[in-house]
């Protein structure tokens, strides 16, 4: 029963790691546009540097990715609700299993 519950909840997080993935990339782009003082929007690229390396064209690749998220958030919620179905009729099927062999 130990593994169902690991791997009923290592389900759920990968689910919602790759459903805020968008969400996620777009924050760590703002912090990072942020702390270097860098202008960071969808319009257009802007120089950014960092260490004297230009991180304006990754900083607006990840920032517009975050757009992805109008997709991939309802997605994951009707993708973890039919998980949790699936995990919720996996549950009570092993309980009866263990219910029937004990006596």
């Amino acid at each position: 029963m130990r593994t169902f519950w690991l791997f009923a909840i290592l389900g759920v997080v990968v689910i919602v790691l790759v459903a805020a993935a968008p969400l996620i990339s777009a924050l760590i782009a703002g912090s990072i546009a942020s702390a270097n003082d860098c202008r960071l929007d969808e319009g257009s690229i802007h120089t950014c540097m960092v260490n004297g390396r230009d991180l304006g064209p990754s900083l607006y690749s990840m920032g517009v990715f975050g757009w992805l998220m109008i997709a991939t958030i309802p997605i994951g919620l009707v993708v973890l609700v039919v998980y949790l179905v699936i995990m919720l009729i996996v549950w009570i099927l092993l309980r009866r299993r263990k219910n029937l062999a004990r006596g």
